[in-house]
């Protein structure tokens, strides 16, 4: 019984912590142009806050594998 109540404030506080943001892949964003645009300027806008954020390195990493995709289709391979 007197773990009911740490239980309770456990849930409660579980309740109101900030949702965390979703990590997207980088198939995901290499399929959504649009948010790995977003997403790119958001991180170069904010580089010392948000450079090792999952959704930073990976739309990063998104960016260089398009990159390359566009050079081989230039260079007929």
């Amino acid at each position: 019984m007197k773990r009911l109540p740490i239980f309770v404030c456990l849930i409660l506080l579980a309740a109101c912590s900030q949702e965390s943001e979703r990590t997207y892949t980088v198939d995901e964003f290499v399929a959504d142009k649009a948010l790995l645009s977003r997403t790119i300027s958001e991180c170069r806008d904010n580089p010392g806050e948000l450079r090792d954020k999952p959704n930073c390195r990976n739309a990063e990493a998104a960016d260089g594998k398009l990159r390359l995709q566009n050079m081989r289709k230039a260079l007929g391979g």
